[in-house]
């Protein structure tokens, strides 16, 4: 991986300070998580994260709006419903989500490699502060899809703690 996660982790745990965060995860499915509780005494910081692969997941577990969903998930205005979602029901004053397509396949006529992050800051009565997403197109190579698809998905990771650091 060319940007190191767990420096970037690090960095969202020292500039978090006692502000926290949550995250809802699809195509990373616990990634973000899983770097971010590396880090010893996360949980000052970190409250928790959902993974909702699935559409109804998204819906039931985050409040996705289902008319949007059925346009496809693959886009910037899911990844911030699912950011604000997971923010209000976790009482975090961040939420961060990644939706995309790590492939090998297209998914809701996407290629792989699109990704959308949402990033929201929320007040104590959760409502919306600020908020940004960010659209990316991961290259990969198509020589070595499973190889393609955890590239891409370590990439949404660095990307999303790199958003998130914006904010901070």
């Amino acid at each position: 991986m060319a940007r190191d996660v767990n420096s970037l982790a690090q960095s969202v745990f020292t500039a978090l300070d006692s502000r926290t965060v949550s995250v809802a995860e699809s195509l990373t499915g616990g990634l973000i998580s899983a770097a971010l509780t590396q880090i010893p005494g996360a949980s000052t910081i970190f409250h928790g994260g959902v993974v909702a692969y699935h559409s109804s997941s998204k819906i039931e577990l985050l409040g996705v709006d289902e008319t949007l969903l059925s346009h496809g998930a693959v886009q910037s205005d899911v990844a911030l419903q699912m950011a604000l979602g997971v923010a209000r029901r976790l009482g975090t004053q961040f939420g961060v989500a990644t939706t995309g397509v790590a492939g090998p396949g297209s998914q809701d006529g996407q290629a792989p490699g699109t990704v959308f992050i949402g990033v929201v800051e929320i007040d104590q009565a959760g409502e919306i502060v600020s908020a940004s997403v960010e659209n990316l197109q991961i290259e990969s190579s198509e020589i070595d899809p499973v190889a393609s698809r955890e590239f891409i998905r370590e990439q949404t990771v660095c990307a999303a703690l790199e958003l998130l650091l914006t904010y901070l």
